[in-house]
């Protein structure tokens, strides 16, 4: 290797254009530079990893996983790639440094609220289902491994032991399969497993507990075996050290850090989804339990882990495909219209393809309505009442358990904007609406939602039509 080795790269040492500046890490992987030079528009870091005589080739397969994946990464919630050095030259990465403030920094103040933990919760939670999205793991999230910039947005960083579907696992290939940081790695991570995307949502579930309770659900193990009680060891529940927490909160943390992955969340997405909208979590026995397994059920738990197999094979992007957030948009101001057992019939055979699916059933009424009647049942409240009484109405023949099911209305004078902005902040996979006559004058609500929402939803969207004939 003709550059220099990177344990003595130092301020103003020149790479390829790049001018290093400030040192602002140095771990056992390697370092952390800023950087200068080409015009990029927003500010640079260079990761350089440790290589020469007596270096652990860690820091290389790190390196090189990175230096893979991040071109193949786009969007918000990762780093923006810059350039990379040839590792037989001068090895070096260039990304874009990232202004914000770490999870693991927020933390370091101690504890965060309920509402906190659902806010930023589901901001991690928008970025590991971005990552899903594109057909990566991340396989090592952390609070020191989350930045939060100013406007909320949260930003995953340090790919070095990621997976992609696309791309060749350099650490399966190193059999280092356990690799991360213990408190957080995954049942299925322990069982040499790197495939699946919920092992991200098990981390996750991970770092909620510890925003929630400022403890971590298992501890810091630092040996194998204590890595392996994750496979049976029931946590404390969060309100046992937290007691405020709420219930719904709880529930989403725990499902968050079954063992095993069939019975998580499938896709973080409905984490998201869930943590925006606490009044639709549906409470099971997690919600409300007060103390760990008994001796004997942890006994069991422990004889059942000893010979479980890992689960199957699970790439990122099928599995949310597979768990698709459906929104269908409901005209509860005209309930007895005949599109409505139209709408029903597609929607049950829309869902009848996933077992995974969360409906959202929307029904959008104007304000002036809300607020045109006088008295308690004619008042604002009253009138959202009886739409949601209209809309719980419309789905019970479909006969969903509850939670795969929410109710929303939603007071907007425009139901075009108010349905494409709902589904854009709840990453709705799918929009099922009915669609207006074309000889209909009347019924504006479905004309003005039809048309806008077809022609500018950024996810798919059903349009249910029926026959001209049955219409008159």
């Amino acid at each position: 290797m003709s550059g220099p080795p990177a344990a003595r790269y130092a301020t103003g040492t020149e790479l390829d254009g790049f001018t290093l500046g400030e040192r602002i890490h140095s771990g056992a992987m390697g370092h952390i530079f800023r950087v200068t030079g080409r015009d990029s528009g927003f500010p640079m870091i260079a990761k350089v990893p440790r290589v020469g005589p007596g270096e652990s080739g860690e820091g290389i397969i790190n390196f090189e996983t990175e230096a893979m994946l991040l071109p193949a990464l786009s969007g918000p919630h990762v780093p923006r790639f810059v350039a990379v050095g040839s590792l037989s030259r001068t090895p070096y990465l260039v990304t874009e440094w990232i202004d914000g403030e770490s999870l693991g920094q927020l933390l370091e103040r101690g504890r965060m609220s309920a509402s906190d933990t659902a806010r930023v919760g589901a901001a991690v939670a928008d970025a590991v289902h971005s990552l899903h999205l594109q057909d990566a793991i991340h396989f090592d999230l952390k609070p020191d491994n989350v930045i939060l910039k100013a406007d909320g947005t949260a930003v995953l960083i340090d790919f070095g032991i990621a997976f992609h579907a696309h791309f060749p696992d350099l650490l399966a290939e190193e059999q280092r399969f356990a690799a991360g940081s213990a408190p957080y790695i995954s049942p299925e991570q322990v069982q040499r497993m790197r495939s699946d995307p919920r092992s991200d949502i098990f981390a996750l579930g991970v770092i909620l507990y510890e925003m929630a309770t400022g403890e971590l659900p298992f501890g810091e193990p630092s040996t194998m075996a204590g890595l392996r009680d994750r496979l049976w060891l029931d946590p404390v529940p969060p309100r046992v050290h937290a007691p405020d927490i709420p219930p719904w909160l709880q529930e989403i943390i725990l499902r968050c850090l079954e063992p095993r992955p069939e019975r998580r969340y499938q896709s973080a997405a409905h984490i998201a989804f869930d943590l925006r909208h606490p009044e639709q979590v549906a409470p099971t026995r997690r919600a409300t339990k007060a103390a760990q397994a008994g001796v004997l059920e942890q006994a069991r738990r422990w004889w059942l882990s000893r010979n479980a197999p890992p689960a199957p094979r699970s790439l990122p992007k099928s599995l949310v495909a597979s768990s698709p957030i459906i929104l269908v948009a409901v005209d509860t101001g005209n309930p007895d219209d005949e599109r409505q057992p139209a709408l029903r019939r597609a929607t049950a055979d829309l869902l009848s393809l996933s077992s995974e699916f969360r409906l959202i059933c929307v029904s959008v009424i104007a304000r002036a309505v809300a607020a045109e009647r006088s008295g308690e049942s004619g008042s604002s409240s009253g009138v959202y009442l009886e739409h949601l009484a209209r809309l719980r109405h419309w789905v019970t023949p479909l006969g969903l358990p509850p939670k795969r099911l929410s109710l929303h209305v939603i007071e907007s004078a425009n139901p075009e904007n108010a349905l494409l902005d709902f589904a854009a902040n709840n990453h709705v996979d799918l929009i099922v609406l009915g669609a207006p006559q074309p000889s209909e004058r009347g019924l504006a609500w479905w004309r003005s939602a039809a048309s806008g929402v077809t022609a500018n939803a950024r996810c798919s969207v059903h349009v249910v039509r029926i026959p001209e004939r049955a219409a008159g």
